[in-house]
């Protein structure tokens, strides 16, 4: 793999593990400092390079009309509606179904290293990545499985913390410098570039109540995988900040839509979908909600949150 540090960024990578953790025990990360006011309006008109990276939450799989089977890409995903809204002048989806942190420089099958994507002309990128590298898939099939024994209490959390710490806390705080080296490699290749960092959105209840067996997880564990979720997301918020990248709340703006919905007003799909969509993935009006908080925040304009 090619260095993708800067002059500088080593000490800054030594601080990074004590930095993350602080800031996901709950202390509070300074804000990155200014952007030049020359990059205020990128992602605003016609002359926009958009570049979109990331995992199966950005590519949209089983959503109509699907554009690369290898990689479960829609044409409807909320790259594509970001695009298409924007009017860009070029639009590159790398999104592949799967991708983990290192995928941005290793092949998916046909599917190229998601950063080939993001050339020096480049001027928006958005990336949501870091899902798959804590592990949802397996996160998903353990806790389903674990409360096939016990419906009211909370397996999924115990077994999580069998080493006496949580597992998934952990998987959180070490995917942290992953991304935080995909946001710098982006940086890199496209210096002038505007980044948005997307979340991940409300997969279960925010409440944390549970809904068994739509979505077979023991109902205690509704809090704790709602909680893992946020502390993901506000994992990616303080990388974002740390590498002067923006991030796209889409946790907020999909409440009230999550998995145990019904499906005329659910926007993420639970373990059964029965809209056109992946299991525990947005479905259409998901994709959609996403690009309509991304959209927002490129409304905003470069650094004002």
């Amino acid at each position: 793999m090619a260095n993708d540090t800067h002059p500088g960024e080593a000490a800054r990578r030594r601080s990074w593990p004590l930095t993350a953790g602080a800031a996901l025990g709950g202390c509070v990360l300074v804000a990155a400092s200014a952007v030049p006011a020359s990059a205020h309006g990128v992602g605003h008109g016609r002359d926009t390079q958009y570049v979109s990276l990331g995992d199966s939450y950005t590519s949209g799989p089983l959503i109509p009309q699907q554009v690369d089977a290898a990689c479960a890409r829609s044409d409807h995903n909320y790259p594509s509606i970001v695009a298409a809204e924007r009017e860009v002048t070029a639009f590159k989806d790398a999104s592949c179904g799967g991708a983990t942190t290192e995928d941005m420089w290793k092949p998916q099958g046909t599917n190229p290293p998601q950063l080939n994507a993001v050339q020096r002309d480049t001027d928006l990128v958005t990336v949501q990545i870091g899902g798959n590298d804590i592990g949802f898939g397996s996160i998903i099939a353990t806790c389903a499985g674990l409360s096939s024994t016990d419906v009211t209490g909370n397996p999924c959390q115990r077994h999580y913390a069998t080493s006496g710490f949580d597992q998934l806390a952990l998987n959180i705080a070490q995917t942290a410098p992953k991304v935080d080296r995909v946001l710098r490699a982006v940086r890199a290749k496209a210096p002038h570039a505007r980044v948005l960092v997307v979340g991940y959105p409300d997969l279960l209840p925010d409440d944390g109540s549970g809904c068994y067996p739509s979505v077979p997880f023991a109902s205690k564990d509704f809090p704790y995988l709602r909680d893992t979720e946020k502390r993901l997301n506000l994992m990616l918020r303080l990388v974002a900040q740390w590498n002067h990248a923006e991030y796209v709340d889409t946790y907020g703006p999909t409440q009230g839509h999550d998995m145990c919905k019904a499906p005329a007003d659910r926007w993420i799909e639970p373990l059964q979908p029965a809209s056109p969509a992946a299991p525990a993935h947005p479905n259409a009006k998901g994709e959609q909600a996403m690009a309509s908080a991304v959209l927002a925040r490129l409304d905003k304009g470069r650094g004002r949150d």
